[in-house]
């Protein structure tokens, strides 16, 4: 019964449905947070947005903002295919259409002006910066330009790219530990170039690593990484290895090197992690190999016994919240789609004792490897 009064957004635009994605059984969290109810209450105050104007909703978790503004008829543009099919869920669940919202991804061209623009601080500063860069010249000396957040994502560095890239800033004052920041637009500024997507040469080999602004470590190999590249296995005779929650694609890459017969197939819900994976395997392999990059929620969309062989590092969080659900529902939509003595590779950190829903779902599991932060588990599926 609280998790049911807890699915109502009760902000002064109105009362709304409101669920996270993928939904759970029994989930404690909220599909929204203080700083969305601060922004919103603030835009009732000040009668925001005015009518007619073009607005535009940045890192929406939810749908938390686009719902108490669908009236206005927003752009919302995320990097999160799984945030826009919440916010579309959430949508149906009360009742209105989805084309009250111009959706559109991060990577996305925009276009005009726009006179409000709203974004939530994303987990990465690297993405806000590559954000308000391509924003900038869509905005006039008139946009108005309020950044929300709660306080402990806020890094002192946010201000600093703020005011490089849109203009002067003011900030509001902390309420429920959330704050916003308002940018006054300087038009005619110089703005730095876009820096993403950066490169790296990977260690020890010839492969130039492509990295947009949201992929994980995105400037050098990570610890984890380089630990699972070191154990990644053959698999004689593997026809579809997949690549879950791929990231730049790194280790469906040397996967592909090691099983030079195999079709890859690299899968991710961000539109920049899908978009490097392609650029890296493109660059690798031309046309000379098979590969298929799908943007979605996990396995949802392969077939049942459609692949030989997974190797996942799973998220151990959701937008900026803490979770395993992610991690778990992985290793359950691997249950389904691996073939008859088809394997599953995952690395974690040791704390999160990934071992233990696996010897459930699989009937055991086999340690690889292990060091003194990470562990590489192999599963497989009964033939």
């Amino acid at each position: 019964m609280a998790n049911a009064v807890e699915a109502v957004f009760s902000v002064r635009q109105g009362n709304f449905i409101l669920h996270r994605v993928p939904r759970q059984a029994r989930d404690l969290l909220r599909a929204w947070d203080a700083a969305d109810e601060y922004l919103l209450d603030y835009l009732a105050e000040h009668a925001l947005p005015e009518s007619g104007s073009r607005v535009l909703i940045v890192n929406d978790s939810f749908g938390a903002l686009a719902l108490a503004l669908h009236d206005h008829h927003p752009e919302v543009q995320s990097d999160s295919y799984l945030s826009q099919q919440a916010t579309c869920l959430n949508l149906a669940a009360n009742r209105l259409s989805e084309s009250l919202i111009a959706f559109s991804s991060s990577l996305s061209e925009l276009n005009g002006v726009f006179d409000l623009v709203l974004i939530k601080v994303p987990k990465t500063l690297a993405l806000l910066e590559y954000q308000l860069i391509r924003l900038a010249p869509h905005l006039s000396a008139a946009s108005q330009v309020i950044v929300a957040g709660m306080i402990k994502a806020l890094s002192p560095s946010l201000w600093t790219v703020l005011e490089t890239i849109i203009g002067s800033t003011t900030t509001a004052l902390a309420k429920k530990k959330a704050r916003l920041i308002f940018a006054l637009p300087e038009p005619g500024r110089l703005v730095p170039a876009n820096p993403y997507p950066v490169h790296y040469r990977l260690e020890n080999s010839d492969l130039l690593i492509s990295n947009h602004a949201n992929v994980f470590s995105r400037d050098r190999l990570d610890i984890g990484t380089r630990f699972f590249l070191q154990h990644l296995p053959t698999k004689t005779g593997a026809k579809d290895i997949v690549d879950l929650g791929c990231g730049n694609g790194l280790l469906g890459l040397v996967a592909a090197q090691r099983n030079p017969n195999a079709v890859l197939h690299f899968i991710d819900e961000s539109y920049m992690a899908i978009a490097s994976a392609q650029d890296n395997f493109q660059r690798a392999f031309g046309q000379t190999r098979v590969a298929t990059f799908v943007l979605g929620d996990g396995l949802m969309k392969f077939a049942s016994a459609s692949a030989d062989l997974i190797l996942c590092n799973p998220p151990f969080h959701q937008q900026n919240s803490l979770s395993d659900q992610t991690a778990l529902s992985m290793f359950k939509q691997s249950k389904r789609v691996l073939r008859p003595g088809g394997e599953l590779w995952v690395i974690g950190n040791r704390h999160l004792n990934y071992h233990r829903c696996l010897a459930r779902l699989f009937g055991g599991y086999t340690l690889i490897a292990s060091n003194a932060k990470f562990v590489i588990i192999k599963v497989s599926q009964a033939g």
